[in-house]
Parts: C-alpha cells; structure tokens; sequence
C-alpha cells in the first residue's frame, strides 16, 4: 500500500482511548462499530440467566473486535465487550467500512481475508469445546498465548474455558510438577 493509500484508509478511522474497566458494547445497544485494539486488552462476553459470565473472546493488540451479528444485521448486541486494561483503538463504523471496500477493493480484500482467519478461529475454538477435555484446552490456550495468563485473572480463563476456578487451579498445579 502506498503512503497515499494508507493515508486514505487512515481517514476512515477514528482514534479512541478508554481507561480499565470501559465498555466499549454493552448488551441491548444497537451496534454500529468495530474497533481495532493498538493497545491493551478487551473481552468479549456474555451473562446467562442465571447471571454467569461465558467470555467468548479476549482481543489484544492487533486484534479487531465488535458484536459483528448485531453490526451486520443491524440488531442490538447480546454481547458485552469491556476493557481490562487502558486501551489504545481505532474504530471504524459499517458505512464508513462499506464506503472504503467500494472505493479501495485492496481493503475488501483485507476485510475478507481477515473476516475468513476470524471465522476460522471462531470454529477451531467451537471444534476444541466439543472435542477436547478441558485439560487440552487450557494447554492449547497456554501454548497459543502464554502472555495472557499473566494479564487477566483466574476466573477469566476459567469463563473463557468453560471450567471452574477450582478446576484451572488443578491445571495449574499439574504444569508446575
């Protein structure tokens, strides 16, 4: 990409700083962005009816993230999407992102490209949850990301990997030994 591409591409972003704790969707809105993580740390999750908290997805730096069910069928989120660390974002809004593939194809491609690499993560994590014990979980998400373990608590990776807290602690113990 050219400096003049990417410049034209950068004008359709939007900077944004949100402090530990922000919620950047909260369920039952109408969603209309998407937000590239520059910096920090956001999940995405969602409560039960009985009030448990199931993490679909924790985003860091490079990763992009939204309710994208709610964003491309213009429906109000079910997802609650919040930092856990200051972070650093640009987001993008749908007909800004729809007016950029129509006028510069190289980002369909990319948004294709990376919408594909999204979906595929999402069902090799899907895949895993039907087949795998939680034990091959735990170790794939520590294999994939070791830094995470140090950046969010317990509870959420237990969330993340459908355990207990009780259950990850024996996990923990067993890869000490």
């Amino acid at each position: 990409m050219s400096d003049e591409e990417f410049s034209f591409v950068c004008s359709f972003f939007h900077p944004a700083k949100f402090s530990k704790y922000s919620i950047l969707i909260h369920p039952g809105e109408m969603v209309e962005k998407e937000f590239f993580i520059a910096g920090g740390l956001v999940k995405t999750s969602l409560f039960d009816d009985q009030g448990k908290e199931h993490i679909l997805q924790f985003a860091m730096e490079g990763w992009w993230v939204s309710d994208y069910q709610a964003l491309n069928r213009y429906e109000r989120s079910e997802l609650n999407i919040q930092c856990l660390e200051e972070v650093q974002a640009f987001y993008l809004n749908l007909a800004d992102k729809n007016r950029l593939c129509e006028q510069m194809h190289k980002m369909e491609h990319f948004f294709r490209m990376k919408t594909t690499s999204g979906f595929l993560n999402m069902q090799k994590r899907v895949l895993a949850l039907m087949k795998n014990d939680a034990l091959s979980r735990y170790n794939q998400l520590y294999d994939q990301y070791p830094n995470l373990f140090q950046r969010v608590t317990k509870s959420m990776i237990a969330a993340y990997l459908g355990v207990s807290r009780e259950t990850l602690s024996r996990f923990d113990l067993q890869n000490r030994k």
